[in-house]
């Protein structure tokens, strides 16, 4: 899809925009999985996730190659829309984002914030990406996918920031969404050359990838009915399932109390706040704890764009119970 060469152009743009993003050890982590562990600190990018990163060098190629281009369209749960919303106030593009109905209050608030114009629609993000894709067909305007090799090479250079940080990681979880970050990473690490073993990671509520993956061939799902919104996928994109069926070890399924376990954790262990798909990588590495035992981990914290409210009454409310079944 792109040459080291490429990603290293493209790392220099994402850099002229945000600073690279941490990689830490936490030793409480550490104790918690019986592992040396490596966290990628994607919550800490501007816009509070990974994806910030392909909006950049998807807007700086459509400045650069399209100009006349009336504005960009995209459909969102959030962190891809506030990519866009960011990149696009930097660039000067008029940028409308479609999200689903009962979408994150917080998320919609921050992509206004950017700039977007912010329309919602449909019970779901596939109705609304497919409203998204009629709306750029009359208007005239660019649509972005969730999935593009643009987006692609942008969020890779998180993983070429990581990998070159710690090039000696034996396996790196990361949490799938339409496939953009998993796809950078095991493309960034097939141009450095290194062995690690990438597992990814969704939730049992929407297992569209990881059913696919076991399938051998695109299958879509129904519902998307999980919590972690950042990983709530019906219909995979048939070019980032190829690319992970070929780098990808496994797919892991984690239960959204799972997930909650697990932002519960990176709180108590390092005070970062994850939302559900940052904090899925964490779930599925505590899910395989006895495989990792002794080995150097890498985890992706791909947000922090957890709602208040979201975060009371799912990750607070399960504390609770957990402390009332123990009692």
């Amino acid at each position: 899809m792109f040459s080291l060469a490429e990603l290293e152009r493209a790392q220099q743009i994402v850099h002229a925009a945000m600073p690279p993003t941490a990689a830490h050890t936490w030793p409480l982590l550490a104790e918690r999985l019986g592992a040396d562990v490596v966290v990628k600190h994607e919550n800490h990018t501007p816009t509070g996730a990974f994806k910030v990163r392909g909006g950049l060098i998807y807007l700086d190629r459509l400045k650069r190659e399209r100009p006349g281009t009336a504005g960009i369209i995209s459909a969102t749960t959030g962190n891809h829309g506030q990519s866009l919303a960011f990149a696009a106030s930097r660039y000067g593009v008029p940028a409308t984002i479609y999200v689903p109905l009962g979408n994150s209050v917080e998320k919609n608030r921050a992509m206004r914030a950017f700039g977007a114009n912010l329309v919602e629609h449909g019970t779901d993000f596939q109705i609304a990406r497919e409203e998204a894709g009629r709306r750029a067909v009359r208007d005239g305007l660019e649509l972005v996918p969730s999935f593009h090799p643009d987006l692609v090479l942008g969020v890779a250079t998180y993983a070429l920031e990581l990998f070159r940080a710690a090039r000696d990681l034996e396996t790196l979880y990361v949490p799938i969404g339409q496939g953009s970050g998993i796809s950078g990473c095991i493309l960034a690490r097939d141009l450095l050359g290194l062995k690690t073993e990438i597992v990814g990671v969704q939730s049992t509520e929407a297992p569209s990838y990881a059913l696919s993956f076991a399938a051998g061939t695109l299958v879509k799902t129904n519902s998307s009915n999980t919590r972690a919104d950042g990983m709530a996928t019906r219909v995979p994109d048939e070019d980032a399932l190829a690319i992970i069926r070929k780098g990808a070890s496994r797919i892991v399924q984690v239960t959204d109390a799972e997930i909650a376990a697990a932002i519960r954790s990176y709180w108590m262990d390092t005070h970062n706040l994850a939302e559900g798909a940052g904090a899925a990588s964490l779930a599925a590495a505590l899910q395989e704890k006895a495989r990792l035992r002794g080995k150097r981990v890498g985890l992706i914290l791909s947000g922090g764009n957890i709602d208040f409210e979201l975060f009371r009454t799912w990750v607070m409310t399960d504390a609770v119970a957990e402390k009332v079944m123990v009692a």
